[in-house]
């Protein structure tokens, strides 16, 4: 039986270890103003401070938010996806990109009717900047607390570092969450009426976590993955063949999103799943709805075993 955890309010503490000289603690919660949702945060908020924006900025193309199917919709950029989801007690917000977007993440969320504040919970699907970078800022603005597994809830607490992570020597820093809670594989997450199902897919990094839901119009009802990246990325001098161990994990990865239900697939990184594609073709027509598709998973596990087999016969 899988045990579920209720969370209409959580106040757990992170562990506090500076990164890149910042900590929860020098950085206090700081309230926007119910009205406005103006930050009052310094102009030179620790928080914001850009990560490789040069770099960055492939994944920042500007998207107008959209609602996807049910209560799911999409707040993120044309690179780098950030999801949503509506419930009766308040939002989940699913990853928060680079610190540099915050602004124009909040922005994306008012402009669909809600606040910052509403935001209860954000679940992380990997603790690389990317897509950590900006949960600081986002936890604070709301007062949420992020979740994610125990392996990755340790490297975002460190701020990033992880020695054992293929892409350890390549990867920046990145602020530190102020309130963080590690669940694992298959402890439902409930606020209000929607139970997210966190499932381990470990691989691209060793605390990758996935979230599943249910979501409804009307009658009809669909499985919707928020997928991690499986992408079998590394450092220039890191080699999979050399760490067969990393090998299994995304085998093993693979063989359980091909499995699993799923009639909706938002990918970490949409290009990765057709999913830039997909919303292209949302925005023109709802009616069929283009990211339905039973087939999305078994695809997207199939892409990147085969992304894997090529790595390992170089």
């Amino acid at each position: 039986m899988k045990k579920v955890l209720a969370l209409p309010a959580i106040s757990l503490s992170a562990i506090m270890l500076s990164a890149a000289g910042l900590s929860p603690s020098q950085t206090p919660p700081v309230p926007a103003s119910a009205a406005t949702e103006k930050s009052t945060a310094p102009a030179d908020d620790p928080l914001l401070r850009p990560i490789a924006p040069d770099y960055a900025k492939r994944w920042l193309t500007p998207e107008a938010p959209i609602r996807v199917f049910g209560n799911t919709y999409l707040v993120g950029f044309g690179g780098i996806s950030v999801g949503l989801i509506k419930t009766s007690a308040g939002l989940i917000l699913i990853d928060g990109a680079v610190p540099q977007a915050v602004a124009d993440l909040e922005a994306n969320i008012r402009e669909l009717g809600f606040s910052i504040r509403d935001v209860k919970l954000i679940l992380s699907t990997e603790p690389h900047y990317d897509h950590a970078g900006g949960l600081a800022a986002l936890a604070r603005d709301s007062g949420a607390t992020v979740i994610a597994s125990a392996p990755a809830a340790a490297v975002l607490a460190s701020g990033g570092r992880d020695a054992n992570d293929p892409q350890a020597d390549i990867l920046e820093p990145f602020p530190i969450p102020a309130r963080i809670r590690a669940v694992r594989d298959g402890d439902a997450i409930r606020l209000g009426d929607v139970t997210v199902m966190p499932i381990a897919t470990p691989g691209h990094t060793t605390g990758s976590m996935s979230w599943r839901w249910r979501s409804c119009e009307g009658k009809d009802c669909a499985d919707v993955l928020f997928a991690s990246s499986l992408n079998p990325v590394s450092a220039p001098n890191w080699r999979f063949a050399a760490h067969p161990e990393r090998v299994s994990l995304f085998r093993a990865t693979f063989a359980k999103v091909r499995a699993l239900p799923c009639d909706i697939l938002l990918s970490a990184h949409p290009d990765q799943s057709g999913g830039d594609t997909k919303l292209a073709r949302l925005r023109e027509t709802r009616t069929p709805n283009p990211f339905r598709d039973p087939g999305a998973c078994l695809n997207y596990a199939e892409r990147f075993n085969k992304s894997l087999e090529s790595t390992l016969n170089k």
